[in-house]
């Protein structure tokens, strides 16, 4: 049985292809979703930190770009859908606080700061009496810090909530299934078989499947690079009342060499993440991982330790082969990408769904999307 009524047919139902969905069906297309649990995926997992300056990293700039204008454009996308659906998202306006515990990290950090001064950012350096005024449960030995108030925080499985009914609500159609196969007419993607055996068919397709997009069945080869799926631990701690406020920001650190952050959230709860591991598709939380996290957390806030534990996970960042989304018309015609945004898939999520919504209505290729082109894995022309 083929069914055509979509427009736009977007494959998976995490953050980035919801919102991709509900803005692409604001454009007056219709638009189906296919997930076997839309809203599920690596949102769960995530700690939800917007944090485009204190994530950067050297040869990152069109990176750093594409974070400030979706962190830019966060307060109204959440306000929107808190509008549409009266969901509270837990977005919160907190900023961050990357602090050193040793002298090596300072040095890292004031090189960072340097950097981030160099291209116009706003970022201050404070000592570690600062740092600690600012955040008095913080460890007697932070040597200094970087204080950047544009980075802020959003609750993933709230937002994931709230872009589901964003999604009924704008007559997205949910399919909660799961694709079998990519279908081709000619050399055009032109619909998807699911689980059931049912065809569905779209004039354009967005494959929007996380760590599982260059796996689906039937996509030819070469069409997408090795979208590769990264482990990411991460505990949730609650912070009872006679203990509030305990942390008033979102605080990172690199601890013998691994990075760490806690982001508190206003209901009261303490997210620790997260760790990177390249293990293929297992998502088992281990002794290991939480052990680490508890220890590296507790030498950059030592009263943690006396916060209760209440959940432990793990989820999978989808990674391309730089690291850095894959967003636009892939060599496949009919088909275009939004996936392989690593580390930052809740902060880019209105950027994207903006891009490739405004491409699926006109055709033409924002030039923020540009340098993100899955185009740019092609193998080079010999000379």
């Amino acid at each position: 049985m083929t069914r055509t009524e979509s427009d736009v047919l977007v494959i998976g139902g995490g953050i980035i292809g919801l919102a991709v969905a509900w803005r692409t069906a604001q454009r007056g297309l219709r638009v189906t979703v296919v997930d076997p649990e839309p809203g599920r995926g690596a949102a769960q997992v995530a700690a939800g930190m917007l944090a485009p300056v204190t994530e950067l990293q050297y040869g990152e700039e069109p990176l750093l770009r594409l974070g400030m204008a979706s962190n830019d454009r966060y307060r109204d996308f959440v306000a929107e859908l808190a509008d549409l659906t009266e969901l509270d998202t837990g977005y919160r306006e907190t900023g961050t606080l990357a602090v050193a515990l040793d002298s090596d990290d300072r040095a890292e950090l004031r090189e960072l700061h340097g950097f981030q001064q160099r291209l116009g950012l706003e970022s201050h350096w404070l000592t570690g009496r600062e740092c600690r005024k600012l955040e008095p449960m913080l460890a007697p030995g932070v040597r200094g810090g970087l204080h950047v108030t544009g980075d802020h925080q959003v609750d993933g499985r709230r937002l994931a909530a709230a872009l589901v009914l964003a999604c009924e609500r704008s007559g997205v159609t949910l399919h909660r299934a799961s694709v079998t196969e990519l279908l081709l007419t000619g050399d055009r993607a032109t619909g998807v078989r699911l689980s059931s055996g049912e065809r569905l068919t779209a004039a354009q397709l967005v494959l929007a499947a996380g760590p599982q997009s260059h796996l689906l069945p039937g996509l030819p080869a070469g069409v997408l690079p090795p979208v590769r799926p990264v482990k990411g631990q991460v505990l949730r701690l609650r912070i009872p009342e006679r203990y509030a406020p305990f942390l008033s920001r979102n605080v990172r650190a690199v601890v013998r060499g691994q990075h760490i952050y806690l982001v508190p959230r206003a209901d009261g709860e303490l997210v620790i993440g997260a760790t990177s591991e390249e293990l293929g598709y297992d998502t088992t939380v281990t002794a290991g991982g939480v052990y680490e996290l508890l220890r590296d957390a507790h030498e950059l806030v030592p009263g943690l330790t006396e916060l209760p534990l209440v959940e432990t996970g793990a989820g999978l960042r989808p990674g391309s082969p730089d690291n850095a989304p894959l967003l636009g018309p892939t060599s496949l015609p009919g088909l275009v990408a939004a996936t392989g945004h690593y580390r930052n898939g809740v902060l880019l999520t209105p950027v994207t769904a903006d891009l490739i919504a405004e491409h699926l209505a006109t055709g033409a290729v924002p030039a923020l999307a540009a340098p993100f082109s899955p185009s740019r894995f092609a193998p080079k022309a010999a000379a």
